[in-house]
Parts: C-alpha cells; sequence; structure tokens
C-alpha cells in the first residue's frame, strides 16, 4: 500500500471516529505537515467527490455519512469469500496467518456500511461451521516465515526435523521447492533433500529448528510443480511406479465414482455394481491405509508388493484381536 493511499485510509478513519478534528489536529495524528493534510482533503474532495465541509464548532467532518472512500472495490459477495476464509482458518488450529486475515477482513469491512457487515459476520457465525476434527497442528509461525522466505528467494536451509514414523530427530539440508497444504490441515515443505539426494516431503510443524543459510539453488529443470502433485497418491513419494488394481464391492462403489482419486485413474464397471478401480503410481504405503479404511469393502488385485502389505497388515490385526479375546482377565 502506497503511503498517500495509507494517509487517506487514516485521514478517513479519524474523520468517522472523532468529531472537532482540523487540519492542523489531523497533521499532528498523522506527523506530517498541515499543508500535506490540506492538500490531501482537496485531494479527497476533488478526485474522489468526498462530501466534505469544515465548521467551526465541529471542524472537518462528512456531511453525507454513507459516503465511502473507494479505495478498495469489494462487492459484499466477495467480503463475504474472505469472512469465510477466516472461519476457515480458525477452524484449523496453527495457521500462521489467522490473525492477519481477521484484521485484513476488519478493516475491509470499514469500507461497507455498519449494519452489512454485521450481518455478514453474523451469517458466517451462525450458519456455516468449520470443524478440522482431530486434524490439528501445532505451526510455528517464525519457522512458516523462513519457509517462506526461502522459497521466495531460493535460498537453502538448515533444518533439525522429527520424523514420527522413526520416533527419531535428523539434521538435513533442503532446498524448499515449495510449500502444500495436504488435506487443509497438513503442511508440508517439498524440496531436494541433500542427505537422501532426492525431491523429499517435510511436515512442516515437526521441523524443530530451521536456519536460513546463505546459499542458493535453483530447481530442478524437470520438475514442474502441478504434474509432481498429480501424479502421487496422496502425499507419499519416493520408488517407481507401478500398475495399481482395487476391487470394491457394490456398497464401497458409489463413494470411489464420486471422486477423482488420481489423475491416471480409470474406473472398470461390473454388472453386480461393483468396480475396480485401475491407476499408476507410487507411495504404497499410502495406498495400503487408504484401502484399509475400505475394510471388506475393497480387495487389492496388483501389484503383487501392494498385496502382501495388506495382508501383512491384516494379518498384524488378526493377532492383535486374537490376542486381546485370549488373554485371561480382559473384558471387550
Amino acid at each position: 500500500m502506497s503511503r498517500h493511499l495509507e494517509r487517506l485510509l487514516q485521514i478517513d478513519h479519524l474523520l468517522r471516529s472523532s468529531c472537532g478534528q482540523t487540519s492542523i489536529s489531523l497533521a499532528q495524528a498523522l506527523e506530517v505537515s498541515d499543508r500535506t493534510i490540506r492538500d490531501d482533503l482537496a485531494f479527497l474532495r476533488d478526485r474522489y467527490h468526498a462530501p466534505l465541509e469544515y465548521r467551526k464548532k465541529t471542524g472537518w467532518h462528512y456531511t453525507n455519512l454513507a459516503w465511502r472512500l473507494p479505495s478498495i472495490s469489494l462487492s459484499k459477495g466477495e467480503l463475504f469469500a474472505l469472512t469465510l476464509g477466516a472461519r476457515m482458518l480458525e477452524a484449523y488450529a496453527g495457521s500462521a496467518y489467522e490473525q492477519e486475515l481477521r484484521s485484513s477482513i476488519e478493516r475491509l469491512s470499514e469500507r461497507l456500511p455498519e449494519q452489512t457487515w454485521i450481518d455478514l459476520q453474523q451469517l458466517a457465525d451462525e450458519r456455516i461451521i468449520f470443524r478440522a476434527g482431530a486434524q490439528m497442528v501445532n505451526l510455528n509461525p517464525q519457522i512458516w516465515q523462513q519457509l517462506l522466505e526461502a522459497c521466495r528467494t531460493s535460498k537453502r536451509v538448515w533444518i533439525r526435523y522429527y520424523a514420527a514414523t522413526r520416533l527419531e530427530e535428523s539434521e538435513r539440508v533442503i532446498d524448499p521447492y515449495l510449500l502444500h497444504i495436504y488435506r487443509a490441515t497438513n503442511p508440508y515443505v517439498i524440496g531436494f533433500c541433500h542427505k537422501r539426494q532426492e525431491i523429499r516431503w517435510f511436515r512442516i510443524d515437526r521441523i524443530q529448528e530451521l536456519r536460513l543459510l546463505d546459499e542458493t539453488f535453483e530447481r530442478k529443470s524437470n520438475f514442474d510443480p502441478k504434474t509432481y502433485l498429480q501424479k502421487i497418491f496422496q502425499h507419499e513419494v519416493g520408488g517407481n511406479p507401478v500398475s495399481v488394481a482395487i476391487w470394491f464391492d457394490a456398497s464401497a462403489a458409489p463413494f470411489i465414482r464420486e471422486r477423482r482419486w488420481h489423475i491416471t485413474q480409470e474406473i472398470e464397471e461390473h454388472p453386480d455394481g461393483s468396480l475396480t478401480l485401475h491407476l499408476t503410481t507410487s507411495g504404497l504405503n499410502d495406498l495400503k491405509r487408504w484401502v484399509l479404511g475400505y475394510g471388506k469393502g475393497a480387495v487389492v488385485k496388483a501389484p503383487t508388493e501392494l498385496v502382501e502389505l495388506v495382508k501383512a497388515e491384516v494379518e498384524g490385526m488378526r493377532r492383535n484381536y486374537h490376542f486381546l479375546t485370549t488373554k485371561e482377565g480382559v473384558n471387550l
């Protein structure tokens, strides 16, 4: 925002919030000269047709309070969309921009009549509810801001990272390519890991410490973010792409048909209402967890490696439940 526009907004706010404003009092509040204020008032009146009037008893004031400074043109629909965005960020705890967005919306609302803004707030608060469930992260705003800066300036970073799968910390040097919010709540930085010599994903809320390095980097020439994200299944990367076939029974099939799960997917329909989902991807562990979510309604047909992963998981679950049913003194 330019200094001139910022000053006009401040003048507008002061004229609406307090009486008896003179060019001198406005100049003192904004820490500029009386001449500058007089030029700004003339600009408001001549360029924006502000209904300004000066009286000795009341000072500078608007003769029509319904007039609004047209510095920011927003419809009610646009402001309502931003309001919903703020509510969504509130629902997903850990947002690094929650307070900034709410503050911005409140400032933007000053361009609308007060009753209109109250109506929009009430509608967003009482009629539309966002729930994040258990997917809540504790995002460190400083680390988030540093990663944004590193992505913008192509700066290499050092991180101390906690790997939940191994329950251990490690030190990495990475080239951060982009930030990705998966399922609206899981923030990842995607970049080249110098330790593994390949592109890796790092959950940002698991980064314990981060330092910007003086070194810059260049993205690999064959890395296209959109193409890259389309090819993976959910968020697991690594390994060679394989052809996958998963059969879903008639009760699970409608839930598969209603979404596009992968850019390569093809659906083979069967006479009994079941279907087989075909796709080509890597990241078989994510596929395993996803398939298990459909219980007996899904059966992996290929590849053999994924079949064995699911079978091993089911067998492990069977042993756990068998142990509970046979252990003396346990009530199920």
